[in-house]
């Protein structure tokens, strides 16, 4: 669930703030938060469009043909359905999106939130 939420966060980041621009800066951080993965990324490309995160209202993929399907819009409906919390905000040239995620969740994805755990 983390690389599927991180995947599409930096992928619309490589593509959509930073377009062409082949050296863009990322930063991630994660942390142990009660109860949860807290993560915030930054970037210094465009703004999100209107300043706001886009809705990522789902498609019903049953109902149109292959070929009519659109390339993409599905990742922020995923990511708005498997995180919490998420917040955007833009201060001096800087984007920072923050989300946590739930350890409950990460443990069913088979990933150790706890190092301290064994693995039996």
């Amino acid at each position: 669930m983390i690389e599927l939420v991180l995947g599409e966060v930096l992928n619309n980041v490589v593509e959509h703030a930073y377009g062409p621009v082949t050296n863009g800066q990322i930063e991630v951080e994660c942390a142990l938060g009660e109860g949860a993965l807290v993560f915030v990324v930054r970037d210094f490309g465009r703004e999100m469009p209107e300043g706001q995160l886009p809705e990522g209202l789902p498609i019903d993929i049953h109902r149109l043909r292959e070929e009519d399907l659109p390339e993409g819009g599905f990742g922020w409906f995923l990511v708005r359905a498997l995180v919490r919390g998420l917040e955007y905000r833009r201060e001096a040239g800087c984007n920072t999106l923050s989300f946590t995620i739930p350890i409950a969740d990460c443990k069913r994805g088979g990933l150790r939130a706890d190092p301290a755990q064994s693995s039996g």
